[in-house]
């Protein structure tokens, strides 16, 4: 059966409906569309070999494997055993001022903290400490015990709290000694290891000195001890780890470098 003219003209506006608008020009045949080739996709980080992945990272910065400033005379005096070192440089062999890093090795180097200001000795360093020479003594020295007139901050040396920390007087700049002892560690120059900062016994004997500490700076040069701030001495007791053999290396630079 025939369709009548009128439905024969709607079927052709519903088939046309939904077409592309042919005004600008016919549609070009698919044959004549250039093949563009798909950009492949990016594969996921997660599916990196791992070679890709550690390529990637950046390199972490290559330590130090000897200490910075320290040479093969006091390197060679240093524990195998030790990974933590306070290197105490000071500004000349007879000035009374530097500045102490500590230092950590993790097993690839020698890890710096930060710098920080010290005072020692009023007439400088000398590699023969005596008793009474005004000179701090150069050298490396185990560190393991500490004390002070305050409460243990959370050291974890070996800690020795006693009012006989005390002290008075003024210093050679006629600066208050008052507060100097409220943190100390012991420097194991001449004296028993694993005993308070207090015990006298000097198993050379007594004309090499001894009682050569850390100790709060009281704002002028040490009869040969090392002084720090306050607030650096109390970072210092809860820093030094008696699980990595802590040791001080300390001198004027030109004798560290030895």
């Amino acid at each position: 059966m025939s369709l009548p003219r009128r439905a024969l003209a709607g079927l052709a506006l519903l088939l046309v409906g939904c077409a592309p608008d042919t005004a600008a020009g016919p549609v070009p045949p698919a044959a004549a569309v250039p093949d563009t080739p798909a950009a492949p996709a990016p594969v996921p980080p997660t599916l990196l070999p791992p070679e890709a992945v550690r390529a990637a990272r950046p390199a972490p910065p290559e330590l130090p494997r000897q200490l910075p400033g320290v040479g093969p005379d006091l390197l060679a005096a240093i524990p195998a055993g030790t990974r933590q070192a306070l290197v105490v440089t000071g500004d000349g062999p007879d000035a009374s001022a530097g500045r102490a890093v500590l230092y950590r090795n993790d097993g690839t180097g020698w890890l710096a903290g930060p710098s920080w200001p010290t005072r020692n000795a009023r007439d400088g360093w000398t590699p023969d400490h005596r008793e009474g020479d005004l000179r701090s003594p150069i050298g490396v020295f185990t560190l393991g015990d500490a004390g002070g007139r305050l409460p243990d901050p959370g050291t974890r040396l070996r800690y020795d709290r006693s009012d006989a920390f005390s002290i008075s007087g003024t210093g050679f700049a006629g600066e208050p000694l008052a507060g100097a002892f409220d943190y100390v560690v012991a420097i194991d120059y001449n004296r028993v290891p694993g005993s308070s900062p207090l015990d006298r016994r000097r198993p050379r004997g007594g004309g090499y000195g001894g009682g050569i500490w850390l100790h709060v700076d009281h704002g002028g040069p040490t009869h040969g001890c090392i002084g720090l701030s306050p607030d650096r001495m109390r970072e210092l007791l809860l820093a030094l780890d008696p699980a990595l053999h802590p040791v001080v290396v300390m001198g004027d630079a030109r004798a560290l470098a030895r």
